[in-house]
């Protein structure tokens, strides 16, 4: 018997060796790797060009933006001991941007802090730094954020596309290459890490690798990926059910399931204990850095956003009428509530379509009912749901359109417009190419001629939105009117989209086994 399982498992290590060498061979063969190194050349020629825009908190004192929080931590990194990068301190004001999140995003900081000082050090001298918006400066700090996107984004696309495509019933170049200009020439995340600045691409990048190494069923090399996501930015936990249903759910397949499950927690130990090393010599370091990491105090949301809690305030004033503890405690509630289908659907039945559908509902999940939530954070269920961008062709379009919608806001306090109303008509252009019309066929002519009214109408309202938002000043007794109705419309179609992608989870019934050799991805 002991022969006999060493025989089964060198024989599933050859197959995935050998399906790795046709997925490579298939790339070249196809021709996919010139159609990947163009779109991904033009994706960094579009996001270098927005880059030429204004930025959050532009010239704009004493706080600025998020740039500056960006720059400024670069600054405390290079400039102050470890320890001391999440302590209040006179040489660390955590009221002025203070680090707020995981120790990656920290390291990260320093590097790239290191390459501003070499080029001016300036830009990153303690204290005299602060609200430092040279032409150069900028410059360097733009290119941080467009070569971590080379460096990480972009080859975690590719590795996904691998094995996405791998057993993928369809292989045309063309459809290849729509789905690879679906994720990479995203306009939310390329306006929020390029336009507002940040370093979104880094952290989704990083869960894209985990996500194509679990498909690829490298399944400890992404609990490593997706544990130094987590460990970039805390919000990655949007898609922890998902990695944890379905990665339990295949454990649970084995002979040995404790044996699998213990694999799986000793890497996850492993690579937090070495991310989190130097804040692990006392407990009151490891909780001053858990202390930044979670602001309860900001309240259960910031701005206009569109879940559940901002878009019913109108009607509920949930920060008068409830203490943060009641809202911290029904807010969790209603984010378990709402994932926990998802997940007991791959403990059961884990599969790997099923793993990208769970992505989308867990992230989804947070982002509609969870604590402290930001317009930004729809950049998570985004991701997943352009990987699932082939499965999903209808509803991708108007979730994109919606997603950049209920940004719209944001991006006019940063004067964005222009670039937005750019990638707005970019990505459209490249979603309705001859390769992107592929919706399921509908027969019945009178559902069709709803649908194509329906779909106008939506968008007549959006567009009336903008037109009212830019020119029109609301009542005074109302200043955020259109904002409240920007927030309604993109939360009513969020759940209409979660509620069909949870549907449709639960239509998959095929289970995931070691034997089996998938050749859809399902």
């Amino acid at each position: 018997m002991e022969k006999k399982g060493k025989k089964k498992v060198l024989k599933d290590m050859a197959d995935a060796v050998n399906e790795d060498d046709d997925s490579c061979w298939w790339f070249v063969h196809k021709g996919i790797e010139s159609s990947f190194l163009c779109i991904a050349v033009f994706g960094l020629l579009v996001r270098a060009t927005v880059s030429l825009h204004p930025y959050s908190g532009a010239g704009n004192p004493p706080k600025f933006g998020d740039y500056e929080a960006q720059r400024h931590w670069m600054e405390i990194t290079i400039n102050l001991p470890v320890k001391e990068w999440y302590r209040n301190s006179t040489n660390n004001d955590l009221k002025y941007w203070g680090l707020d999140y995981p120790p990656l995003t920290a390291y990260q900081s320093y590097i790239h802090g290191i390459f501003l000082r070499y080029f001016e050090p300036d830009s990153v001298a303690l204290f005299t730094s602060r609200g430092y918006e040279s032409y150069l400066g900028k410059q360097l700090m733009r290119w941080t954020v467009l070569s971590s996107d080379a460096l990480i984004f972009f080859p975690a696309v590719l590795y996904f596309v691998l094995v996405y495509y791998r057993n993928h019933s369809s292989r045309r170049k063309s459809d290849v290459a729509w789905h690879i200009a679906m994720i990479l020439i995203n306009p939310c995340l390329i306006l929020v890490d390029h336009g507002h600045f940040q370093y979104n691409c880094i952290s989704l990048g990083l869960t894209v690798g985990a996500i194509a190494a679990v498909l690829s069923h490298k399944d400890l090399v992404a609990s490593v990926l997706f544990c130094l996501s987590l460990n970039h930015k805390q919000m990655s936990a949007y898609f922890a059910p998902a990695f944890f249903s379905h990665l339990l759910g295949k454990c649970l397949k084995h002979k040995n399931p404790v044996l699998e499950v213990s694999k799986l927690g000793l890497v996850v130990l492993g690579t937090f204990t070495i991310i989190w090393w130097p804040y692990l010599n006392s407990r009151d370091t490891v909780m001053e850095v858990l202390f930044r990491l979670a602001p309860f105090e900001r309240g259960i949301y910031e701005d206009y956003v569109a879940n559940f809690w901002c878009t019913t305030s109108i009607l509920i004033k949930w920060k008068r009428l409830f203490t943060t503890q009641s809202l911290k405690f029904v807010s969790l509630l209603a984010t378990v509530l709402t994932f926990l289908p998802s997940m007991v659907q791959q403990i059961m039945a884990p599969s790997r379509k099923g793993f990208l559908y769970a992505l989308v509902n867990s992230s989804f999940s947070f982002y509609l009912f969870s604590f402290q939530v930001h317009e930004k954070s729809i950049l998570l269920p985004l991701l997943p749901a352009s990987l699932l961008a082939t499965e999903l062709r209808g509803p991708f379009e108007l979730l994109m359109h919606y997603a950049l919608f209920s940004m719209f806001p944001l991006l006019c306090r940063d004067k964005l417009i222009v670039p937005y109303v750019a990638l707005y008509a970019l990505f459209f252009l490249l979603y309705f190419t001859p390769s992107g019309r592929k919706d399921a066929k509908i027969h019945n002519s009178t559902t069709l001629t709803c649908l194509s009214i329906l779909l106008t109408f939506l968008y007549l309202c959006s567009l009336l939105l903008h037109i009212l938002y830019l020119i029109i000043h609301p009542p005074k007794k109302y200043p955020f009117l259109f904002e409240a109705m920007i927030m309604l419309l993109c939360f009513s179609h969020f759940i209409l989209f979660v509620s069909y992608t949870n549907a449709q989870q639960w239509m998959l019934s095929r289970p995931y086994t070691l034997k089996d050799k998938e050749k859809k991805l399902n």
